[in-house]
C-alpha cells in the first residue's frame, strides 16, 4: 500500500559484461569469462555499463524496489524543500540520479526495477509524528516524497525530474536488459489535492468518510480523498494519465497500489485497456493487502492481474528461523505456496516501505536474515528486494524504514558516507545468479527431503528442463547433518553456491552438514 495515514506510511545474469576502455582489460575479461570466474567489482570500482541476460519471462524475474527520493541525487536544480534531516522530507534523490547509478542495481543481477509513483504530489506537507521507537515522536513535516499523494496525474513531480528524465531512465534500464515497473495509484489523491477543491472535478471524490472496515470499496484509505471510480469520466481520466505516460516512456508494467479498494469491474476494464494500448506483455503486479495465493486467485481467475504480492512469506520465514513452530510445518507452508493458478505469480519480499525493515525485526541478526534471503531466492515466486536491504540498510518501523540508500565511500548523495555491508551484497549476488542459472529454483516443483529438528532440506525439480537443485537451511545454533537422496537433475556431481562446502557425495546420496544459522544450496556441478 502507498500510505495508510498521514503519519504511517508500505543469471544466468550472464556474469556481468562491462564496457572497457582498455584493450588489455578486454582481453583479461574474455579470459575470465571463458572459465566462468569473473568476480563482481567492489563498490565504486565497477566499469559500466553493466548488462545482464534479460529475464526469459516474469517467472525468471527478480525485482528491485526503489523510492526515487532516497536513492541518488543526480540534479541539484530540483532540490527545493530538501530536508535531509527530516524523516518525512524530500532528500533529493531523483530520476536522473537513479539512471546515473543504475549499474549498482544491474550489477546485483536483478531483472526489473520498480519505482514509486512519479506524478506531481501535493505542494504542501502534512504534519506527522512517528512511533516512540523511531525517535521522531516530537513531530515532523511529511511531504509526498514517496509519491503516493497525487495532486496532478498529468504532470511529473518536479523533485523527481521530468517526463524526459523518466524516459531516459527506462532507456538506460532497457540498454542493460532490465525492465521497469511504475507504481500507479488509481484509488485516491493526496490530502487537499485539486481533485477535492477545483470545481472542474466536482463529484469525483466521495465526500462521506467511510471506514475501510465497513466498506473497502468506498472508504478513505488513511483519510485520503477517494476517487469515485464508478464514474466513467473519472476512469477515463485516470486511465489516460497512466497509460499515456507508459506509452510515451516505454514502461514495461505497473505495480498497482491499493487494489482491493477498487472493484473487479474496474480492473477488468483496466486489463483490456493496457492490452489494447500497451500490448499483451504489459505486466500488472497487484498490491492486495494481506495477499496470498488464495487471496490473489480472485484477481487471477478473471485475468485482471499477472501477479500479486505474497504478504505471508516474511512473517512465516521470520517465525521459523526464530524457532517458532516445527520445521515440518514450515516445510508444508513452502509446499502450499505452489498452489497458485498456472500462468500467474506471487511476489514475495522481506522488507517494504509499509512494514518494518526485516533486519530490524530479526534483531539485527544477519545470519537469520541470510537464511531468509536464501529461502526467498530458492522459493517459488518473484523475489522483491527493497533498496539497500542487500547492503544491510538500517531502519526500523515507519518512517525509518525509508532511510537513504547507503553508499559507503561512494560520493552519492543523499546516502554518501552511510556504511554498507558488501559481504551481504555478495551473498545476494551469488544467490541471484544461482536462481537465474537454474530453472528449477524458479519454476520447479517442491519436494521435501528432511524436516527433523532444526534442519530443513528440500528439492526443487523442473521436469520441462530436467533441472534440479537442493536447498538445506539450519535454523539451530549448532551444526546439523542429514543424508538425502539427490534429485535426478543434480546426480553425478554437485556444487554448493553459498559457501562452497557442506556436502559429501557418495553415489546418489549427499551427506550434508550445515553450520548453525546457515543455508546451503546445491546445484549441478560444472
Amino acid at each position: 500500500m502507498g500510505e495508510e495515514t498521514a503519519g504511517q506510511a508500505p543469471l544466468r545474469a550472464s556474469r556481468m559484461f562491462r564496457c572497457c576502455l582498455s584493450a588489455i582489460f578486454v582481453l583479461l575479461l574474455s579470459a575470465c569469462q571463458s572459465t566462468g570466474d569473473v568476480e563482481a567489482p567492489s563498490a565504486g570500482t565497477r566499469e559500466g555499463p553493466v548488462t545482464i541476460v534479460p529475464q526469459s519471462g516474469w517467472d525468471d524475474a527478480i525485482i528491485y524496489f526503489v523510492l526515487v527520493d532516497r536513492f541518488a541525487d543526480g540534479d541539484a536544480a530540483n532540490n527545493q524543500h530538501v530536508q535531509r534531516d527530516n524523516p518525512g522530507g524530500y532528500h533529493g534523490g531523483d530520476l536522473k540520479g537513479l539512471a546515473e547509478q543504475i549499474d549498482e542495481i544491474a550489477d546485483l543481477g536483478v531483472t526489473a526495477i520498480w519505482i514509486n509513483p512519479v506524478q506531481r504530489q501535493i505542494p504542501d506537507p502534512t504534519f506527522a509524528s512517528g512511533p516512540p521507537e523511531t525517535g521522531t515522536q516530537a513531530g515532523f513535516e511529511h511531504w509526498g516524497f514517496h509519491g503516493y499523494w497525487m495532486d496532478d496525474f498529468n504532470a511529473i513531480e518536479p523533485h523527481f525530474g521530468s517526463e524526459a528524465d523518466l524516459k531516459a531512465l527506462v532507456d538506460a534500464a532497457h540498454a542493460r536488459g532490465i525492465k521497469v515497473l511504475l507504481d500507479v495509484v488509481y484509488n485516491h489523491a493526496g490530502y487537499g489535492a485539486r481533485y477535492e477543491v477545483d470545481p472542474e472535478y466536482r463529484g469525483w471524490i466521495r465526500s462521506k468518510p467511510v471506514d475501510c472496515g465497513a466498506d473497502p470499496l468506498t472508504c478513505q484509505v488513511g483519510g485520503l480523498p477517494d476517487f469515485d471510480t464508478d464514474r466513467e469520466d473519472v476512469r477515463e481520466y485516470l486511465f489516460e494519465a497512466s497509460l499515456g505516460l507508459a506509452e510515451r516512456t516505454g514502461i514495461d508494467g505497473f505495480r498497482l497500489d491499493t487494489v482491493k479498494h477498487i472493484d473487479h469491474g474496474f480492473w477488468q476494464e483496466h486489463r483490456a485497456r493496457t492490452r489494447q494500448r500497451l500490448g499483451d506483455d504489459f505486466f500488472l503486479l497487484a498490491e492486495v493487502w494481506g495477499g496470498s495465493a488464495q487471496v490473489m486467485d480472485d484477481y487471477f481467475a478473471n485475468d485482471e492481474m499477472d501477479a500479486g504480492f505474497d504478504f505471508t512469506f516474511r512473517g512465516s520465514c521470520r517465525g521459523w528461523t526464530e524457532g517458532k513452530g516445527r520445521t515440518v510445518a514450515f516445510n508444508a507452508y513452502l509446499d502450499r505456496r505452489h498452489r497458485v493458478r498456472s500462468g500467474y505469480h506471487l511476489a514475495h519480499y522481506l522488507s517494504s516501505h509499509d512494514e518494518p525493515m526485516f533486519l530490524y525485526e530479526m534483531g539485527a541478526d544477519k545470519d537469520r536474515l541470510r537464511m531468509c534471503v536464501a529461502l526467498q531466492m530458492t522459493s517459488l515466486g518473484i523475489p522483491v528486494i527493497y533498496y539497500g536491504e542487500e547492503v544491510g540498510r538500517e531502519g526500523s518501523v515507519w518512517p525509518t524504514n525509508r532511510k537513504n540508500m547507503p553508499w559507503g565511500s561512494q560520493p552519492v548523495a543523499p546516502g554518501a558516507g552511510v556504511a554498507r555491508d558488501e559481504a551481504l551484497r555478495d551473498f545476494y549476488q551469488r544467490l541471484i545468479q544461482a536462481r537465474r542459472d537454474n530453472p528449477a529454483l524458479r519454476t520447479g516443483a517442491y519436494r521435501s527431503l528432511h524436516t527433523d529438528g532444526d534442519l530443513l532440506v528440500f528439492a526443487r525439480e523442473d521436469e520441462a528442463t530436467g533441472s534440479a537443485a537442493l536447498v538445506a537451511v539450519n535454523r539451530g545454533e549448532e551444526a546439523a547433518a542429514a543424508a538425502v537422496e539427490l534429485p535426478a537433475g543434480v546426480s553425478g556431481s554437485v556444487r554448493e553456491v553459498v559457501a562452497g562446502d557442506g556436502g559429501v557425495l557418495e553415489g546418489s546420496t549427499l551427506k550434508l552438514s550445515v553450520p548453525g544459522k546457515q543455508a546451503r544450496v546445491f546445484v549441478p556441478g560444472d
